[in-house]
């Protein structure tokens, strides 16, 4: 069997990564969107909620030039993420980064992956959201700025164009 030479989704860019945020976040939403139900105690959408936020955060420090290997490093934990990138200039409100640590600290990505029967301490479905919905915002600006600009030929020469009489364009 031949060797695995990189990790999965290691070359992906900030694009590809923001990318698949916006496609966990569709999901998630339409999941949310599913009344709750006492006897069904599994909620796939919250852990895909809980991902969508791990990816956009990942989605802005790759912009922010982190290596992937170190985003990995990090595995599941969203405090560490959000400490990242408000070093890294992410304004994000004291609630919503409150609300990164706790995440953290309550284990939900964990406890929404694999222990369905657990609903007592885990973050209501509106706070999520509305967690998901700000780190989507701030990041969403920020890498699009920047592969805007990295798409905006640089000092490139514009040309000068004048009318001269007889209503030639002539250019510099």
């Amino acid at each position: 069997m031949a060797a695995v030479s990189s990790y999965p989704g290691q070359d992906m860019s900030a694009q590809d990564v923001l990318n698949l945020a916006e496609n966990y976040r569709t999901c998630a939403l339409y999941l949310l969107a599913v009344p709750q139900q006492k006897s069904k105690p599994c909620e796939p959408g919250r852990l895909l909620v809980i991902h969508a936020i791990e990816l956009y955060l990942n989605a802005y420090l790759l912009a922010q030039g982190t290596e992937a290997a170190a985003i990995r490093g990090m595995q599941h934990d969203l405090a560490k993420r959000g400490a990242l990138v408000q070093q890294a200039g992410m304004v994000l409100r004291a609630r919503t980064a409150e609300h990164l640590r706790t995440l953290s600290e309550r284990r939900e990505y964990v406890v929404s992956r694999y222990d369905v029967h657990d609903k007592g301490n885990l973050s209501q479905r509106n706070r999520l959201q509305a967690t998901m919905e700000e780190v989507r915002n701030r990041v969403m600006r920020t890498v699009i700025q920047q592969a805007a600009l990295v798409r905006r030929p640089s000092q490139i020469r514009p040309h000068s164009h004048s009318m001269v009489p007889g209503g030639l364009l002539v250019t510099s």
